[in-house]
């Protein structure tokens, strides 16, 4: 008996511990996409495409583009990072990483953990890339503390949600198709309330007409998060 509970603990002690395992899924996919560069271009194009349309087809005098600013921004971030969620779990599964990555003794939320981190760092650099421009084309300032905190807790509730729905349509061929189909209903209070708090924070309203969209997005955040926790395993098993 003594040396079956040995050989548990010398297991146990081999197992990474949880962040030790998450880092280590981090680091894989910024080294993966160090070397192909293939996320960060697709999005980061995808981001700039949507700046320049919105650009050309809305031919609005200042005032205007001032009030339609957190809309378009938010639709860029939007699409950006369904494409992105999309070919993070894509290439995981193409590679046949997925299996080895389920195959790994550590928690599934571990995979979770790991691969939304990994999602929110490709949208936070995609985000620095697209603000500075944005400034450029429609001549409006949006490097705003209080918009950087919205776009931050948007961001986060975007990924904790998206990376779940995204390892749930994985296996699916029509999967490019069907996560924007999913993710957007659900998605929208989150998007609705990001949109107000921004256009509320760029137009320089008082903090009690905010606090109820940041309200939004934080319960979003913990929900989200919690529930992602709780199903991931589930939906992976699936």
């Amino acid at each position: 008996m003594s040396n079956e509970i040995k050989a548990h603990v010398r297991v146990s002690n081999q197992r990474p511990t949880f962040w030790r395992a998450v880092s280590a899924i981090v680091r894989k996919d910024l080294a993966s996409e160090r070397r192909s560069r293939e996320l960060f271009s697709a999005m980061a194009m995808f981001a700039l495409l949507v700046i320049l349309i919105f650009n050309f087809a809305l031919e609005m005098d200042a005032g205007t583009r001032a009030s339609v600013t957190s809309g378009v921004l938010w639709v860029t971030f939007s699409f950006a990072g369904t494409l992105g969620l999309n070919r993070s779990m894509a290439v995981e599964k193409d590679r046949g990483c997925l299996d080895g990555l389920l195959l790994a003794p550590v928690d599934r939320s571990v995979i979770y953990f790991g691969k939304a981190i990994g999602n929110l760092l490709f949208m936070f650099v995609v985000e620095a890339f697209v603000l500075p421009i944005y400034t450029i084309f429609y001549n409006i300032n949006v490097f705003h503390p209080g918009l950087i905190l919205v776009i931050i807790l948007g961001s986060i509730g975007y990924v904790a949600l998206g990376t779940m729905l995204a390892a749930m349509v994985v296996q699916a061929r029509t999967r490019d198709i069907l996560l924007p189909i999913i993710l957007f209903p659900v998605m929208l209070p989150l998007i609705i309330a990001a949109v107000k708090a921004s256009s509320a924070f760029l137009q320089g309203l008082d903090m009690e007409f905010i606090w109820p969209s940041l309200n939004i997005l934080i319960s979003f955040d913990l929900i989200f998060i919690g529930l992602s926790y709780m199903l991931f395993d589930f939906v992976v098993e699936e």
